[in-house]
């Protein structure tokens, strides 16, 4: 007789995870296993993970940690999971997006079903017309610098499955194999790269900026596309007024908005005929 195991994780749930990762595709992780050769014996890969998930013994290997150019010359670490650690994050991403989708704001467009970047430079440009300024938000290393802890605290806001809490704090405690091949055992961040991380990073900016700001600053309308966001407001002393409060705010949270990249900018165009230090910006560009 099987032994009764401690979550309640189907099969089905698995494979569904499975075939999502498959669709996006992917390079290989720490132990260098592609799609192609997980596919090779998916049979026992899947069943593996399947019982480990629901038997509360499965721990994440090392993400492996790359590099990739960022458009100002500088490189932006990614963090690379295993195939089949990536399908473990999506069974745990297919459970937790539905619970937090309805609490999210409808002008969160990173990394949502049905929302897109185009969709938030769409609105950006509508609203641009409409306010005379812009605040334009620049987080300083996001990614690297959300807190563990109050990311835990807003993830148990929406459930209490244990398999669910279980594992993504192990995620957030998994360790980053850096590229001098050393392991480094991150005490904050989430990686980027990984399946369950932009849903955790979403939900994190939620309570840290779009919920504080339908409390705070309701009249104030924004678009965020993961953790760039521009703000839009009436007046100059308006936006000085929302960027200070912002600076504390993400503060408060473990974060800091970059001094030089966060702006505020004037919306000239023809009708607006008004000179000032910073008159364009580049959301999502």
């Amino acid at each position: 007789m099987e032994k009764v195991k401690s979550f309640i994780i189907s099969k089905r749930q698995v494979w569904e995870a499975y075939k999502c990762v498959k669709a996006n595709r992917g390079s290989a992780g720490i132990d260098n296993q592609s799609i192609v050769d997980f596919e090779g014996d998916i049979a026992n890969n899947l069943y593996r993970i399947w019982n480990r998930m629901s038997s509360g013994s499965y721990f994440p290997p090392p993400v492996k940690r790359v590099e990739i150019p960022k458009g100002d010359g500088r490189m932006r670490p990614l963090g690379i999971p295993t195939v089949a650690d990536r399908v473990a994050q999506m069974v745990v991403k297919q459970y937790l997006e539905p619970l937090l989708e309805p609490y999210f704001h409808p002008d969160s467009y990173g990394y949502r079903p049905n929302k897109s970047a185009l969709d938030a430079v769409g609105e950006a440009r509508k609203r641009c017309w409409r306010y005379n300024w812009v605040l334009d938000l620049d987080v300083k290393g996001f990614f690297d610098n959300i807190s563990h802890e109050l990311l835990m605290r807003a993830v148990v806001k929406h459930t209490d499955c244990r398999w669910v809490l279980l594992y993504v704090e192990r995620w957030l405690k998994a360790p980053i194999a850096m590229l001098d091949g050393s392991l480094v055992y991150p005490e904050k961040g989430t990686p980027q790269g990984g399946v369950v991380s932009p849903l955790l990073a979403n939900l994190f900016l939620h309570y840290v900026f779009d919920h504080w700001m339908q409390r705070n600053y309701s009249h104030v309308p924004f678009e965020r596309y993961a953790d760039d966001a521009v703000c839009h407001c009436r007046t100059e002393s308006q936006a000085k007024q929302l960027k200070a409060d912002l600076e504390l705010r993400f503060g408060e949270c473990g974060l800091e908005l970059h001094p030089e990249k966060t702006k505020i900018v004037y919306c000239k165009d023809e009708d607006r005929k008004g000179d000032y230090p910073v008159m364009q910006f580049d959301f999502l560009g």
